[in-house]
């Protein structure tokens, strides 16, 4: 048995479309869209509501748990008043 602690922290999800040189990505939550063809494509909730709103044919993954679903939203469309 360890003693070390292991951090309860989650780590940053990688989302596909994440910049090196200034990372433009917002959320914490992964995102699994899935397109027409089948291939899935895994984003954080910014780039997941852009390619959403951009291109209609993607669909949201069963994979995608409903709190990223609710982050993708916000973005997309902004806080409930």
């Amino acid at each position: 048995m360890s003693s070390a602690k292991r951090s309860r922290k989650p780590h940053s999800p990688l989302c596909e479309i994440r910049e090196e040189e200034r990372p433009t990505c917002v959320g914490r939550e992964q995102v699994v869209l899935v397109g027409t063809d089948g291939v899935e494509r895994r984003l954080c909730p910014a780039h997941g509501a852009a390619l959403w709103l951009t291109d209609p044919t993607f669909r949201f993954s069963a994979k995608t748990r409903p709190a990223a679903v609710a982050a993708v939203l916000r973005q997309a469309f902004g806080e409930p008043r």
